[in-house]
């Protein structure tokens, strides 16, 4: 796939302290009217969904406004449920950058991206990055999920690729909207590990028993 291939408008959907990065994929549950009209229209076409945080604020209207980066993603498993739930998995694509949204007659929000800033994305060049590189960051990463009482399957996490176990703590990492939105604009995975880094350095230890709180 390649930047010239993809659209310049999508359909977004804002969700708080979630982020998606390329090459991941996770599952969804829509349930709400209007996403699942927007799900029903994407399977019509692309099957492409831009996942993007609000932010804190809202404009005029009372509407959230989004943050300036977000992640596409394309739809490669739907099924729906009894009761009208649509159960769908979203592979992560390439990050884009918000440029404008669209006034549209559409229940969801639809916004003009750029992926220019992003291409590197689509690429399928693995960044050499080094367990020891990263032992520190998963030994902290590990205390405070514990303390946070997330699970987290740490067997399977090692079968995969440092990249893929990298971003995949940075999804599922009980770090706030703001932090999260940090690591998805990081323009690299070396860069990110340096930013999971500082963000941990915020958080500070326990003199007891000297587990990870904040």
């Amino acid at each position: 796939m390649k930047i010239i291939d993809l659209p310049k408008k999508i359909p977004v959907f804002p969700l708080s302290n979630f982020i998606i990065f390329p090459k991941t994929t996770v599952p969804l549950n829509i349930f709400e009217p209007r996403y699942i009209d927007m799900v029903n229209d994407s399977m019509k076409s692309d099957k492409i969904i831009g996942m993007i945080q609000p932010k804190s604020s809202s404009n005029k209207d009372n509407i959230p406004n989004l943050h300036d980066v977000g992640c596409l993603g394309k739809i490669t498993s739907f099924k729906e449920t009894d009761d009208g739930r649509y159960l769908i998995e979203l592979k992560g694509l390439v990050r884009f950058q918000s440029i404008k949204e669209i006034n549209t007659d559409k229940k969801y929000r639809i916004l003009e991206v750029d992926f220019s800033k992003f291409s590197h994305d689509l690429k399928d060049d693995k960044e050499k990055i080094k367990f020891s590189d990263l032992e520190l960051i998963f030994k902290d990463l590990k205390s405070l999920f514990e303390k946070r009482g997330f699970i987290i399957n740490w067997k399977a996490l090692e079968k995969q690729s440092l990249d893929e176990t990298i971003n995949a703590l940075a999804m599922a990492s009980p770090f706030s909207l703001e932090e999260k939105q940090i690591l998805l604009e990081a323009e690299n995975l070396d860069i990110r590990k340096n930013k999971i880094a500082k963000i941990l350095s915020t958080y500070t230890h326990d003199v007891y028993d000297n587990t990870t709180i904040q």
